[in-house]
């Protein structure tokens, strides 16, 4: 299993958790787990088709999965897969 850390202002639709285990052999299975788990909460991280939405980065052990696979970035049972929306502001 794969920890995953929800950021705090996303919490609420995870029935207040900021931290997860969830399955998954690269980053796209343990979305589509979380968004299985926590609908409301995919919502807000995931499009429709399944992608993290533009404002959303996600870094597996602090390497932002842009600068590896992307959604195929490999996971081993070790690794933590934080989530972080960008907030922007003024």
């Amino acid at each position: 299993m794969t920890h995953v850390e929800i950021p705090p202002a996303l919490a609420c639709y995870a029935d207040g958790r900021q931290e997860l285990n969830l399955p998954g052999a690269v980053v796209q299975d343990v979305l589509t787990a979380l968004r299985q788990r926590y609908p409301e909460l995919g919502r807000h991280l995931l499009r429709p088709d399944g992608t993290l939405r533009s404002y959303v980065n996600a870094y597996v052990n602090e390497a932002d999965i842009r600068t590896l696979a992307q959604l195929q970035t490999p996971l081993s049972e070790n690794d933590t897969l934080t989530l972080v929306p960008s907030i922007a502001g003024g």
